[in-house]
């Protein structure tokens, strides 16, 4: 399994890898692309809909390199992410799909799942909406996320099965997608046919056109309860 979170500088001596892409541009305003069955009267004024607007890039800028994941509002304050996502942070930044950019401060991950919870001081106004249950076999949901930490996307699949290695036995699987995901992808929400989130995206299969994604119940346990670890800021 790999994670899909997106690489966009490495500049530790001595490793071989291709070259980097250019720097993170400041300015860049995301944009929407479209949404096969979008349905008009959903929309924004801006032509946003609320799971496009309550979904953000997370931009992690560690000491040697600069990852890009996803993530999404669940309260005015508070993102949900992966956990890899904003691993040796020294410094987080936001943006919303309108391009607005916050700095933020990973306030918890956990040990249990891939998850992280990132605190912003800017009130997010558009916020997701978690699901009751979780998905079921051949349930079709929506991810919405910046793949490759480019364009705001959305995209179909189905949920297919749950995963044979069980994020831990006392929270219970993860769940498969018949869609194999891009880097940045990372801390995605995984939305039923109600706009619900049902899941957080947190890797893909090396070898089928699949990615996982932790389920709602897992997230909602998490949410309930104290992060059972604080991260450390990376020290250059």
């Amino acid at each position: 399994m790999r994670s899909l979170v997106a690489l966009l500088a490495l500049v530790a001596a001595g490793c071989s890898a291709p070259l980097p892409p250019g720097p993170y541009p400041a300015d860049f305003v995301p944009s929407a692309s479209p949404s096969p069955s979008l349905d008009a009267s959903l929309l924004s004024p801006d032509g946003f809909d609320a799971a496009q607007r309550m979904t953000v890039r997370v931009r992690n800028v560690g000491c040697e390199t600069i990852l890009i994941g996803t993530g999404f509002a669940v309260g005015e304050h508070t993102l949900v992410t992966a956990g890899h996502v904003v691993e040796g942070s020294r410094r987080l930044q936001v943006t919303t799909y309108d391009g607005q950019t916050f700095e933020a401060t990973a306030t918890g991950t956990t040990t249990v799942a891939d998850l992280a919870i990132v605190h912003v001081e800017e009130s997010l106004t558009a916020l997701g909406v978690l699901a009751e249950s979780d998905p079921t076999v051949s349930d079709a949901v929506t991810i919405v996320g910046y793949p490759g930490g480019g364009r705001l996307t959305t995209i179909r699949a189905v949920v297919i099965t749950t995963d044979p290695e069980d994020i831990d036995p006392e929270v219970g699987p993860a769940f498969g997608a018949t869609v194999s995901l891009e880097a940045g992808m990372s801390g995605a929400p995984v939305l039923n046919s109600d706009g619900e989130v049902v899941g957080v995206v947190y890797g893909a299969s090396e070898s089928l056109p699949q990615s996982f994604f932790i389920p709602v119940s897992t997230l909602r346990t998490l949410l309930d309860q104290p992060p059972t670890l604080v991260p450390e800021s990376a020290v250059c």
